[in-house]
């Protein structure tokens, strides 16, 4: 098991998952039996420090937002640890688990979707210091107003309903929900894919901005390589519910070992019309990781393909830029 190196290791992490595995079962034939397991996170470790973000890139359906539900527990996980300021809270039930709900919260990629239509901004916003029992009435009042003020929208919003606003206005309330308790460590996924592109930096904005205002630790979940670079500390990438490669964002969008990452990097446009595209294109879909590949999971899809990565799994190295490649591990 190797964990992805931190930039400041002098520093205790916030959130340190290790080996962590989330397996679906898959019921089959006429009696409903579990035959097997769709494995969408299959041994993933990493670090988060304070303050810092983790951008974790992917295609749809390699595993990210399942990891992120499991860090959330949201998902119980099938196997390893979520240690969280030094306690694993990946087996704490209920009621042990409450306290740390409060430092851990959540922002979906879809805002119409995880906000109550039937309830007005201001009953959304109170709803967090109600579970938590937190403040009398007038207290939640004055706490909805100033979280409404820090993300950018009228205190009026409060009598309004979420389908009255536009999507990047319902995304700030849904930061405003994330941010209401005082976390520690929220959970981005995919917060800005839904939204257009003018819209989009104006969210990763004020996500920058609370972080360096409330000392928060982003996990940052994208599929757009180019919207991870503009807000993260570090970066790894998710293949087939593996990491695969990891490093300081720069150092990622430099020097790409896995021709994963590669193919991603040169996915990302570029906004002069002279520049000559080198694009590497994949074949073919991310596979079942219900029937994954044998070896190399990346190997039915890899320009760089050779005959040990349809046998033997790849370890990630230990060294500054971890990479799951035989390409470096030979």
């Amino acid at each position: 098991m190797s964990v992805i190196p931190l930039v400041n290791s002098s520093v205790s992490p916030l959130l340190q998952v290790r080996d962590l595995k989330m397996h679906f079962p898959v019921k089959e034939g006429v009696f409903m039996r579990t035959g097997k397991y769709n494995k969408a996170v299959d041994g993933v470790s990493f670090d988060i420090m304070p303050g810092e973000t983790l951008g974790l890139v992917g295609e749809s359906g390699c595993g990210k937002s399942t990891l992120g539900r499991c860090i959330a527990r949201l998902y119980q996980p099938t196997a390893g640890e979520v240690i969280f300021n030094g306690t694993d809270i990946s087996r704490l039930g209920r009621k042990p688990l409450m306290p740390f709900r409060r430092d851990i919260q959540m922002i979906f990629q879809d805002p119409m979707e995880s906000l109550n239509s039937r309830h007005t901004v201001g009953e959304i916003l109170e709803e967090p210091f109600i579970v938590q029992s937190i403040g009398d009435k007038a207290f939640r009042r004055q706490r909805v107003k100033e979280l409404l003020e820090v993300v950018g929208l009228p205190a009026r919003s409060v009598t309004r309903y979420p389908f009255e606003f536009s999507g990047g206005q319902r995304q700030r309330i849904g930061i405003a929900r994330s941010i209401a308790l005082n976390p520690k460590l929220i959970i981005c996924d995919e917060p800005v894919s839904a939204l257009d592109v003018s819209i989009q930096s104006q969210i990763l904005n004020l996500l920058i901005d609370l972080q360096k205002e409330f000392n928060l630790s982003y996990l940052f979940i994208a599929h757009d390589l180019a919207v991870v670079k503009h807000i993260s500390d570090r970066i790894a990438i998710m293949y087939l519910g593996k990491i695969v490669e990891s490093g300081v964002g720069e150092s990622i969008y430099r020097t790409a070992r896995h021709p994963y990452t590669q193919s991603l990097i040169s996915a990302i446009p570029v906004p002069d019309p002279h520049h000559k595209s080198h694009r590497q294109v994949l074949v073919g879909d991310v596979p079942s990781p219900i029937n994954p590949p044998s070896g190399c999971a990346f190997h039915t899809r890899c320009p760089q393909v050779m005959d040990i990565c349809r046998s033997a799994t790849p370890a990630l190295s230990a060294d500054r830029q971890p990479v799951s490649c035989h390409l470096y591990n030979t």
